[in-house]
């Protein structure tokens, strides 16, 4: 038997071990030694790595840089290529669209001082949220040097674009540097497992997008309190993470391609394709769905994974 204890640590329930998988009992979590594994229903239903929106500069503009903005200012102020990082935006990331910013988080008064075009930039920066209508924006003025909203991972990072075109059949999905600073147009999953980002970028992970996602005009727009925290997660299953690391190397295949160029449903590449394909059938395993499941099929069968789990946690909350 395995005893999974309740929030507080003191209530359990008793499952036999045959039967437990830790995502079957999403308020629970099992002690192991010194491991637990605790679920939050403020957060994802199931024991993954958690998702948040990237930093919003709310800056007029002022902290970012295009790649002639960028050289123009270091040949000025040679002291700010310190300071300047690279950005992306989900139009930057999708279409490869070279962009930066001026990271001032740990720049010194005396440097920035120094630095008298940075200082112009950051000087506008205040004027600018001193001028909104929003409370908040007008108490940030006092560190205009700063995002307003910074959320920069110390780890390598999946980002999710939050808009994507609908003719897409997967959502463009990618592992990023720690040192790309990411904004709040995309989502990030920090230190994201090769098991996270293949479940990710799987028709079934699709399918439930495109059921419960909103819409900007036509295109998709992806939540992670919508589609991610609410996504049915399949038991983990070794095979895809060797599938989604064949995703990975198809794509190093096209070094010079965008997303926008790689996901083209009319000349996404082959081996790409197939990569994809077969990370959708691991995938499909690992819930044990049938290999040729509709996508109509797929929906029912996750809305009966997601009500159970709905029905779970309101069971818990009444007792």
């Amino acid at each position: 038997m395995v005893k999974l204890y309740d929030s507080s640590g003191n209530g359990y329930i008793e499952v036999e071990v045959s039967e437990f998988y830790s995502n079957d009992y999403p308020a629970y979590f099992a002690k192991t030694g010194k491991d637990t594994y605790l679920r939050d229903f403020a957060e994802p239903f199931y024991t993954v790595q958690q998702m948040q929106k990237g930093s919003q500069p709310t800056d007029d503009g002022n902290l970012l840089l295009t790649p002639t903005e960028k050289d123009e200012l270091i040949a000025k102020n040679p002291a700010a290529e310190k300071w300047i990082r690279p950005f992306l935006g989900a139009k930057e990331f999708i279409q490869n669209i070279p962009r930066y910013c001026l990271w001032l988080e740990d720049c010194p008064p005396n440097e920035l001082r120094k630095m008298p075009l940075v200082y112009q930039r950051v000087e506008k920066v205040r004027e600018f949220r001193l001028a909104s209508k929003k409370a908040a924006t007008r108490r940030d003025a006092a560190t205009p040097w700063l995002f307003q909203e910074r959320r920069q991972p110390k780890t390598d990072y999946l980002l999710v674009p939050r808009v994507s075109s609908e003719r897409r059949q997967y959502v463009p999905i990618g592992y990023i540097s720690s040192n790309v600073i990411c904004s709040d147009a995309n989502h990030m999953v920090p230190s994201a497992k090769f098991f996270t980002f293949g479940v990710l970028t799987s028709f079934p992970h699709m399918v439930w997008m495109r059921l419960v996602c909103g819409r900007l005009k036509s295109d998709y727009r992806y939540s992670a309190q919508v589609v991610y925290n609410t996504f049915p997660w399949p038991p983990f299953w070794r095979e895809v993470e060797l599938t989604a690391a064949k995703i990975l190397e198809a794509r190093s295949n096209y070094p010079d391609a965008s997303y926008a160029d790689l996901y083209d449903p009319l000349i996404m590449p082959k081996d790409l394709r197939q990569a994809h394909e077969e990370n959708d059938r691991a995938v499909m395993a690992a819930y044990d769905f049938p290999k040729n499941m509709t996508e109509a099929q797929m929906q029912v069968a996750l809305l009966k994974i997601y009500q159970s789990l709905k029905n779970f946690d309101e069971l818990y909350n009444s007792l």
